[in-house]
């Protein structure tokens, strides 16, 4: 009997338990899938700077580098949304070190040379700044729950040149040039991206030179056609 009232006692509270629970899963708050979620992200990239078609005795030296940030706007294309179109807006700045001078004459006219070999140069450098328009076709694994995923973006980056100086520096003297109407300032270029989560590997090569043809070391062309190497982090 005692037995009989113990497994009463003990069927009842399992019954309680469960209609509790019952209770409490109509009451919480049902998870829902996006499944119509993007990949809007922030980006921020880090990159060594390296330049192609440059002229005789053109080298580059010490550490030329450019760091770039900004936001994308994900558009999928697709049913299974793993491929879209991404349009963002950013910023950029670059610095190239290497032995080309940037003056100018007493009459304003733009002067190119490369320095000699072995000179005192404390510092010479030409650095941009610009602002960003990355146009990519975008593929990924991602669902609208997986947030870890590879990916392969590729497309175009258009950009203008707002602001950018010549600095030269020796003991003796010191130049700064910020007129240099040779520049190439409207800016264009081919970009590919992989990786997995937020860390991916980036190149980028422009598809114009720095300077137009009007910028010459006596007869010959300078031209000077940047393609970056680096790390690009998106955060969602």
């Amino acid at each position: 009997m005692r037995f009989i009232s113990l497994l009463i006692l003990f069927l009842s509270g399992t019954f309680t338990s469960m209609a509790q629970d019952k209770k409490q899963n109509e009451n919480a708050i049902p998870n829902t899938v996006d499944s119509l979620y993007r990949e809007d992200q922030f980006y921020i990239g880090l990159s060594f700077n390296l330049v192609t078609s440059q002229p005789d005795s053109f080298s580059q030296n010490g550490f030329s580098g450019g760091l770039h940030a900004g936001f994308i706007r994900d558009m999928p294309i697709n049913k299974r949304r793993n491929v879209a179109i991404g349009v963002g807006l950013g910023i950029a700045t670059n610095t190239y070190n290497s032995n080309l001078f940037i003056g100018e004459t007493t009459t304003g006219e733009s002067v190119f040379s490369i320095l000699e070999a072995g000179a005192n140069v404390d510092r010479n450098t030409f650095s941009t700044n610009l602002i960003e328009m990355p146009i990519q076709l975008r593929w990924r694994t991602s669902t609208p729950t997986d947030y870890s995923f590879w990916r392969i973006y590729t497309g175009v980056k258009l950009s203008y040149i707002y602001h950018y100086k010549a600095k030269f520096k020796s003991d003796s003297d010191s130049v700064t040039q910020t007129d240099i109407p040779e520049l190439n300032r409207f800016r264009y270029a081919a970009t590919l991206t992989l990786g997995n989560g937020s860390f991916n590997a980036f190149v980028q090569y422009d598809l114009q030179t720095l300077f137009n043809k009007d910028a010459l070391i006596d007869t010959q062309r300078v031209n000077l056609q940047p393609i970056k190497f680096g790390i690009e982090f998106y955060i969602l």
